[in-house]
């Protein structure tokens, strides 16, 4: 009974110690790329922390739920970078920017576009992750636009009661016009959901164009102040458990992050700054080329009888003559 109550889902487990994504291991597992105890696995397996699992023949150390401290990072995503661990397209990507790890790996709490920047959370828990992208906790996701067109109050109460989109009917919680005029001004939204580039769709489907867009909270975690675009920040224990507290699950005990007075903050935060510019400028220095050597010449062949050509010595110095290496005196007839 006890090793039943230890044991989880195989693709849980993987997830967890930061190989992939929960979606990713089933796929893996369905492949044949997994073995426990050196048999294939298969979906449904539940398996306990003493069992010897292997993914593509590497072994894979895994730790129950207990073990794993649950981490939290807030990271001001700039505009152009990217939600995907990789691009073909070479493109610059969220996770380049943050902290190595051993044992597990950072994940991403929903997914913010390329042309969106502002407040994305990234975790080691995919259990965290998982709950907090479930539309049916309704974490609220808040959202500074900025709006290209003539916004009018009926427009406004569309966008609150709901509007049709190819996926389905969406509306704002909340919206609220911030001081200005004209045909380009500033919004803040909240949504409770996060499909694929949903705010955008939603003013144009009133006809307006938002011509820029930065999330500013998560829940009630606002973007750090201070925090440079690229950069990132640990949160404290408490605010770790007041993101798993909304989604139900057991409070953490256990935190990496150190306590610091106001000066160790500053300090951390100029280094950081630093960080970012050294990275943005190796992202932006093209990668020098190595430089083509020209291709030597052939000499031209020598004619028949020609005396190979051998080394020439030193030309013969100007004025007195030098002393021999022997140390003797030139004769008489080398005295000139």
């Amino acid at each position: 009974m006890s090793e039943k109550i230890a044991s989880e889902k195989l693709q849980k487990v993987l997830a967890r110690a930061g190989v992939g994504s929960r979606r990713e291991m089933e796929e893996w597992i369905s492949g044949g790329r997994v073995t426990v105890d050196g048999k294939p696995a298969t979906l449904g397996d539940r398996i306990s922390p003493t069992q010897q699992v292997r993914v593509d023949g590497h072994p894979v150390q895994i730790a129950s739920e207990a073990e794993q401290i649950c981490r939290v990072l807030a990271y001001h995503k700039p505009e152009g970078e990217i939600c995907s661990r990789t691009d073909p397209e070479g493109r610059p990507t969220v996770f380049s920017r943050l902290p190595n790890i051993k044992g597990a790996r950072w994940i991403a709490i929903g997914r913010l576009d390329i042309n969106t920047s502002g407040l994305l959370l990234f975790t080691t828990d995919g259990e965290l992750a998982n709950r907090l992208m479930h539309p049916k906790f309704e974490v609220e996701r808040e959202y500074a636009v900025r709006v290209f067109g003539d916004v009018n109050d009926a427009m406004i109460q569309r966008l609150r009661t709901g509007v049709e989109l190819e996926d389905g009917k969406a509306n704002f919680k909340k919206i609220k016009a911030l001081p200005g005029e004209g045909i380009n001004r500033w919004f803040h939204v909240v949504l409770t959901e996060g499909r694929n580039r949903e705010v955008r769709r939603m003013w144009e489907s009133q006809g307006a164009v938002v011509s820029r867009l930065i999330r500013v909270r998560y829940g009630d975690l606002l973007l750090p102040k201070h925090l440079p675009a690229g950069g990132y920040a640990e949160y404290p224990l408490e605010d770790v458990n007041y993101l798993r507290k909304l989604v139900s699950l057991a409070p953490e005990v256990a935190t990496l992050v150190k306590p610091e007075d106001r000066d160790e903050r500053r300090r951390r935060m100029a280094s950081m700054k630093r960080a970012v510019r050294k990275h943005d400028i190796a992202a932006k220095t093209p990668e020098r080329a190595p430089k083509e050597r020209k291709p030597t010449e052939a000499r031209p062949a020598k004619p028949d009888g020609a005396k190979p050509a051998g080394r020439r010595g030193p030309a013969a110095p100007k004025g007195k003559p030098q002393r021999q290496p022997n140390g003797k005196k030139p004769s008489r007839e080398g005295r000139g």
